[in-house]
């Protein structure tokens, strides 16, 4: 139906964004690594479009580029994957990591994203294995895979402290991708001490998610 759509970024929450296309607002389910490529609110924006026709709705699902798009269709086309966990996955790993993961039968890292069990994230590495070899090709150079580690970021905002952190303050009633925009730039900041810290994560997240709030009303 759409190959892509261009408009002003109008508004985002934790399900995805708005779009506002010559007057009219697009609303489009998309990963957390999509809303931050999108930059700021009343920037123009370009996403790649998925459409999903179902008898009660029409879905579109937006991505900042075509391999994100790629890596979508191929995550859901693995028994259990829905759209919403096809996300859930996109939001937690780079590419260059599921395409690791999958490759080295990795379980764990998939498991990472949110909804994704030890049964369901086994499935998309058997299942993707054969799949994603043509991707070495067309999607990820060869130098990613090779110097494949946990960067920093991955290695930090997985630990379980930031986890714990995670957790506790989206029960507080803050939205995800705001949480974890701040957990994401702590991983790089912190020391090794201070991202086992659990109760100065929250205590400087809170600081931050404040600091933000205020700022945002100023405006």
């Amino acid at each position: 139906m759409f190959a892509y759509l261009r408009g002003k970024f109008l508004d985002r929450d934790d399900n995805g964004v708005i779009l506002d296309v010559n007057g009219v607002g697009y609303s489009l389910f998309c990963s957390a690594k999509t809303q931050e490529k999108l930059g700021q609110l009343g920037q123009e924006a370009t996403v790649y479009v998925e459409t999903h026709v179902r008898e009660d709705h029409i879905h579109l699902y937006g991505f900042h580029d075509k391999e994100e798009k790629r890596w979508f269709k191929l995550l859901t086309s693995v028994q259990g994957v829905g759209a919403k966990v096809g996300l859930s996955i996109l939001s937690a790993l780079t590419p260059a990591e599921i395409y690791k993961s999958i490759l080295t039968q990795d379980k764990a890292m998939i498991s990472r994203a949110d909804g994704v069990g030890p049964k369901l994230a086994a499935r998309v590495t058997n299942e993707l294995k054969d799949k994603v070899q043509q991707f070495a090709i067309s999607g990820i150079s060869e130098a990613d895979v090779q110097s494949f580690a946990p960067s920093a970021v991955t290695e930090g905002f997985f630990s379980s402290a930031y986890q714990d952190a995670l957790s506790a303050l989206v029960n507080l009633g803050y939205r995800r991708f705001d949480v974890e925009q701040i957990l994401r730039q702590f991983a790089v900041e912190s020391s090794a001490d201070e991202k086992k810290d659990l109760q100065s994560l929250i205590t400087r997240a809170l600081q931050k998610l404040s600091s933000d709030k205020v700022r945002g009303g100023a405006a």
